[in-house]
């Protein structure tokens, strides 16, 4: 099918050649003219702006957002909305705030213009493992895009399905899922970014203690030097802490075993913060997720090992710049 990809920086540039590939055609437009020319020279549509790119589609036109959250977003989502039809549909792929999502989808709709949110977890490495999709929304819009989300999500690949899961269960195994009305996907794809964060802290933090275990202040019986990158190496084959994350860190400790490159400032996307005023708002405890936000804070003040391992894996499935504060 035809749709739009608006922003065109390190997950939408690939997100537009992952749907081109599978045969979608793609209208895309960028801030940046040099991005919209080299998708246009791998076959996309190119727009220079939205009225163009709005004029490029056919109804019901669909437009799928790959900007900034919060102002940026607001500012398309409230152009498209003068420019688009009923019937149409805008999709926020980015990592906006789910109340947002809920506003923008009551203020389109006497518009007739159908709003889905899409958590998209996948980063850099997503144009070839595909992107997991969390996704709000009314559920005939949901159905009209099926096409697109099932191209851009990974499909059920080599995992092995949980046994005793009817093959027709739904899709989440195909690796994305409607999972409530508008609001509902960015609200869990931020659930899912407060688990990263607690998920990376426990990492770093094993990983700074067996590094301490060479002190030389501790008794000579109990000091080992031990092979970091060898161990995750290991822990990635057969072990019960196995994930992308620690295949990125053993990546990361290969390529650089001291992490030497990093500094240790840790940056917070916003997502590990709503998390957890979600969980205020629901008085549900939260205590790793709220510790590891903290100690992203603390990091750009003091900066330890942890930290870098920190740095290693938002850089390596992000592409996260570390800021050398």
């Amino acid at each position: 099918m035809k749709i739009a990809m608006v922003g065109l920086g390190r997950m939408g540039a690939n997100m537009a050649r992952r749907l081109m590939q599978g045969g979608h055609t793609c209208v895309v437009h960028d801030r940046d003219p040099e991005a919209v020319a080299v998708l246009v020279g791998e076959g996309a549509i190119g727009a220079s702006s939205l009225e163009e790119l709005a004029q490029k589609l056919e109804a019901p036109r669909a437009v799928w957002l790959m900007v900034p959250a919060g102002d940026p977003t607001e500012q398309t989502v409230q152009r498209l909305a003068g420019l688009l039809s009923k019937g149409d549909l805008v999709v926020d792929g980015g990592n906006s705030y789910f109340k947002d999502d809920a506003r923008r989808a009551k203020q389109l709709e006497p518009l007739g213009i159908r709003y889905l949110d899409a958590g998209t977890s996948g980063g850099v490495w997503g144009k070839e493992r595909g992107y997991c999709l969390m996704i709000g929304g009314e559920k005939e819009a949901v159905k009209h895009l099926e096409p697109v989300f099932a191209t851009l999500a990974p499909g059920l690949g080599s995992i092995e399905r949980t046994p005793g899961r009817p093959p027709d269960q739904g899709t989440a195994e195909q690796g994305y899922l409607h999972c409530g009305p508008a609001g509902a996907g960015h609200f869990v794809k931020m659930i899912h970014n407060g688990i990263e964060y607690g998920m990376m802290q426990a990492y770093a933090e094993g990983l700074d203690i067996m590094r301490g275990a060479a002190g030389k202040h501790l008794p000579l019986e109990h000091q080992y030097d031990l092979n970091l990158g060898e161990i995750t190496e290991l822990w990635r084959r057969g072990s019960v802490v196995t994930s992308w994350l620690l295949d990125l860190t053993a990546l990361a400790l290969h390529e650089d075993p001291k992490l030497d490159k990093y500094v240790g400032y840790v940056d917070d996307s916003g997502e590990g913060r709503w998390t957890v005023q979600a969980a205020i708002e629901e008085a549900v405890p939260a205590d790793v997720l709220t510790s590891s936000l903290f100690s992203r804070f603390r990091s750009r003040q003091q900066h330890t090992f942890a930290e870098k391992v920190l740095s290693a894996m938002r850089e390596k499935f992000g592409g996260h710049v570390e800021k050398k504060g």
